[in-house]
């Protein structure tokens, strides 16, 4: 899930290249700069030489002044008499020395060789490079420029070789085909969408991280920093794999192999970079085995960990991967860290000290778990605001949507992925849901269940699409809820999912609006404007489909139909697939964004929706917050390096 907090920021965009611009000046300047430069270089090393004796050999008053020959040495080339006395007569003391020296000691007839030696070859050098024709010195300066290159990527981007650890055992990665034929149908259709999109990105945006398509072009916004990242490849690999598009896969994998550069300066969101490239590296590693992705995966992590400078540890909203600088967000509260961005980092970095093992990310993520468990909680709420300089709360502002949502949802996937063996994130959960229960969730008028924000001291009787994804955590940790609340856990998941379900069913689109409100006799309705927008968000198909797994209620199939065909048939144009600027319009506009998530996320529930549970079951699969699937860790007597029992 990404937070509307992540969406394009006006003003914000960083000056890139124009397409095809070079980091170097043009060509042919720079062949011109580079002969003078060369040329000045070796004039300036056979001055430095010649006079290097007079600044820097001993004077007269600490030590015995001795013979260095400078007249051989100034004028070794010169036959002439009067060429010979021009230059005595510029250097008397030349002579003069000589004349007052007496006889050298060794060490200094050695010295004066050495000198006599390296003055002679900047000589040659000199002359050598003045005989060269135009063309031989470019192709030298070239050869040069090239070698400097070459040492520059070696030292960036050489992989360091990982310990080699046991491949978690994973299940179910392909197949999934379900008996009846008309899921069958459902399901090819889905697999078809999915395709569409692919060969849209592929024919128009290749290597841009988004794409555009009516505009038919790459698109890419603020937290991907100034740099083309790719990142719908990333971020839909595992779909492809998981669909049996092995083809496209395989293209994705080869661009990711030839293209794919962390070393670049560009300033990128810390979770967003996490959840979609980590993640989604992690996950194309784990169901195909191919290292490439464990390695790249690897190296962009390394970029990650200067976000964690801070003098609480608590990491920077962004970091320049390629000086490390962090910084938060300039509208977050007095330049707070974002609790689900600063919260959405476990399940990927403890994955990182499991295949590196380098215990410093699993002591990150922990390290904010500790710093969290010891603060004041209002109401037993976590604010979704925390300075990272002062460890104090911002705002007092509590959301199960935008700027809160995957906190809760990773506190319970790291119980999950521990093998139910991380107890203290689970109590961590199970206390956060009670007071999220007390105070956010509501009845409306109407009979219908929300979430509601919490904003200095009043609830907000109003629900993002964002927080629709809760319908689904519930289900996912109905069982072991304390107090035999398993049941009253999958109903509220069953409660908000039907809730979200009427948000798509009252608009004129059938599909969800960004925002929706339950007061003054609206329900589940968006009110403002810049509420009514659909951009192709997948929460409520993921509620579905968690809701599905758990019930196999026919309804949510049905439901997620309806979604899939509304999205085929609004948001589909030639290039693509783009979100859609008001929902209850029956001639909208389009926002011309395909976003990376839609074929990550979106895609990815509604063919797991219809397919059969033995694909990607929930027993050895976690989907992290992007949908990329990590396998659980049953790491039984194993501790992960950096770890202590007792935190287990």
């Amino acid at each position: 899930m990404t937070t509307p907090a992540l969406l394009p920021l006006s003003g914000r965009r960083i000056p890139t290249l124009s397409p095809g611009a070079s980091s170097f000046p043009h060509h042919r300047a720079t062949l011109r700069l580079s002969e003078k430069f060369i040329l000045l270089l070796i004039l300036s090393a056979f001055i430095t030489l010649c006079f290097g004796a007079f600044f820097f050999l001993p004077d007269n008053s600490k030590h015995k002044r001795f013979d260095l020959g400078l007249e051989d040495v100034l004028i070794p080339h010169i036959d002439s008499p009067k060429e010979g006395k021009w230059h005595q007569d510029h250097y008397p003391g030349a002579h003069s020395t000589h004349l007052l020296s007496g006889a050298a000691s060794p060490e200094e007839e050695s010295l004066r060789d050495k000198i006599r030696a390296d003055h002679e070859r900047a000589l040659q050098e000199a002359k050598e490079k003045l005989r060269k024709s135009r063309e031989e010195l470019q192709a030298e300066i070239q050869t040069e420029k090239n070698k400097v290159m070459e040492d520059l990527k070696k030292k960036d981007t050489g992989p360091k070789p990982l310990p080699p650890v046991p491949m978690p055992k994973v299940a179910g990665v392909s197949d999934g085909e379900p008996p009846e034929p008309d899921v069958k149908e459902k399901r090819d259709k889905i697999r078809e969408m999915m395709k569409h999109a692919w060969d849209s990105y592929r024919q128009y945006g290749w290597g841009h991280n988004e794409l555009k398509p009516l505009a038919k072009k790459g698109h890419s916004t603020n937290i991907f920093g100034n740099s083309q990242l790719g990142a719908t490849i990333v971020d839909a690999l595992d779909t492809l794999y998981i669909m049996g598009l092995h083809e496209e896969f395989r293209d994705g994998q080869e661009w990711i192999e030839q293209n794919l550069d962390f070393g670049v300066n560009a300033e990128v969101s810390v979770f967003e970079v996490n959840i979609r490239f980590i993640g989604g590296l992690l996950a194309a590693y784990y169901l195909s085995g191919q290292e490439v992705f464990k390695l790249k995966a690897v190296q962009l992590a390394e970029k990650l960990l200067p976000a964690f400078n801070t003098p609480t540890g608590i990491p920077w909203a962004m970091v320049n991967l390629k000086s490390g600088v962090g910084r938060n967000w300039g509208w977050a509260s007095a330049g707070s860290s974002i609790l689900a961005e600063f919260g959405t980092l476990h399940m990927e970095f403890v994955h990182l000290t499991y295949l590196t093992g380098n215990p410093a990310y699993y002591q990150k993520v922990m390290h904010i778990r500790k710093l969290l468990a010891k603060m004041d909680r209002p109401n037993g709420l976590y604010p979704n605001y925390l300075n990272p300089r002062t460890g104090r709360w911002g705002q007092h502002h509590t959301s199960v949507g935008g700027l809160g949502d995957s906190f809760y949802e990773y506190l319970l996937k790291a119980w999950l992925m521990s093998d139910k063996t991380d107890t203290e994130a689970r109590k961590t959960y199970d206390d956060a849901i009670e007071a999220i229960e007390r105070h956010l969730i509501r009845k409306s008028n109407g009979g219908l269940t929300f979430i509601g924000e919490w904003k200095n001291g009043h609830l907000e009787r109003k629900m993002g699409h964002l927080a629709c994804f809760a319908g689904g955590m519930f289900a996912l940790g109905a069982d072991g809820s304390p107090d035999d609340k398993a049941g009253h856990y999958l109903q509220l998941g069953a409660e908000i999912a039907h809730t979200c379900h009427e948000s798509y069913d009252r608009t004129v689109l059938k599909l969800g609006p960004e925002a929706f409100k339950f007061d003054s006799g609206l329900e589940a309705v968006a009110v403002r404007q810049n509420e009514k927008y659909y951009i192709l968000r997948p929460e409520v198909i993921e509620t579905y489909w968690y809701m599905w797994r758990f019930t196999h209620d026919p309804k949510y199939r049905q439901w997620g139909w309806e979604a899939a065909q509304a999205i085929d048939k609004y948001c589909r144009v030639s290039g693509g697939f783009s979100g859609v600027k008001d929902v209850y319009s029956s001639n909208p506009t389009y926002d011309d964004v395909q976003q990376s998530f839609f074929l990550a996320e979106t895609l990815k529930y509604l063919y797991l929706l219809f397919s059969s549970d033995d694909l990607m079951p929930l027993e050895s699969w976690v989907f992290n917050t992007e949908a990329h699937p990590l396998p659980v860790l049953h790491l039984g007597n194993i501790t992960l390096p950096g770890s202590e029992p007792a935190q287990r």
